[in-house]
């Protein structure tokens, strides 16, 4: 199966990355496609408490993968001995989808849309002339002076901004 489309929402801490991507996921759904997410960590994780049995499948037992499974949802943890790229995890696993938003993935070559904020720093992750600059399709920012050449702007300030970023992604990215 041909990978999905993809965008990577990018950003310093605490700039808003993931309400960006929570938000812009629930437009977007909310316009009928289907949209799936892959959320960048630096640490590991468990998905379940110590308490459960799957957690023992994985820790004390040292499967493989173990699926957790109910009426409503499936998940599926994998070990790995090489963290796989958002491409490859969206091939294999994400398919089917119209969209996969992926949170980070800064080091990526995915089309991007950043999430900057002044209340949070000083200065956003975009640098004209970087390698990653021409990847850029869209800053979301507060700050209502800012300019890029070639990179549309979103300001916070303005009530549209998630609908007109929703159809800028439809247009840019799905289509």
């Amino acid at each position: 199966m041909p990978r999905p489309p993809m965008l990577a929402i990018v950003g310093r801490k605490h700039h808003g990355k993931t309400t960006l991507v929570v938000r812009l996921a629930a437009e977007l759904k909310k316009r009928g496609y289907r949209v799936m997410t892959i959320k960048h960590g630096t640490h590991t994780f468990n998905l379940d408490p110590s308490t459960t049995d799957t957690y023992r499948h994985y820790h004390e037992g040292e499967a493989e993968r173990v699926a957790m499974v109910s009426p409503d949802k499936f998940a599926l943890v994998e070990r790995w001995s090489e963290e796989l790229t958002p491409e490859a995890i969206a091939e294999r696993y994400m398919a089917d989808a119209d969209l996969v938003l992926c949170e980070g993935f800064k080091a990526s070559a995915l089309k991007r849309v950043e999430i900057f904020r002044r209340a949070a720093g000083d200065r956003p992750l975009y640098e004209a002339g970087s390698p990653s600059a021409p990847h850029y399709l869209a800053m979301v920012t507060d700050d209502d002076t800012m300019t890029i050449d070639g990179v549309r702007m979103f300001r916070l300030s303005s009530e549209q901004w998630l609908a007109e970023l929703a159809t800028y992604v439809e247009q840019e990215v799905v289509e």
